[in-house]
């Protein structure tokens, strides 16, 4: 994995206005996963969508670690369902253009 690539969480805190203690107690929570090397922390560029939305959740509504966490677990449900239903909805479309055939 090239550096290059990841996000250092000093800069992202400092951009952001957050404390790094938050991106560390995300980490604990298993809600991303953070990257050491040569002694500093990193970031991979595909979790900055998810850190930022509960940058949002914390920060701007006021939503603890616990719910961060319990909303995370459902929204990650949720699209797990989707994904099952989309399925579903493929096969059924098979068998139905066989029937109509």
């Amino acid at each position: 994995m090239k550096s290059k690539n990841l996000i250092q969480i000093k800069q992202f805190c400092m951009y952001h206005e957050i404390e790094n203690t938050f991106i560390t107690e995300l980490n604990n929570y298993g809600l991303i996963h953070i990257i050491t090397q040569e002694n500093d922390e990193f970031l991979e560029p595909e979790q900055l969508p998810t850190v930022e939305k509960m940058i949002r959740m914390h920060y701007d509504l006021k939503i603890n670690l616990e719910g961060i966490d319990a909303i995370a677990h459902l929204l990650n449900k949720i699209e797990t369902l989707q994904q099952n239903l989309n399925t579903v909805q493929n096969k059924l479309r098979l068998y139905e253009e066989k029937e109509t055939e």
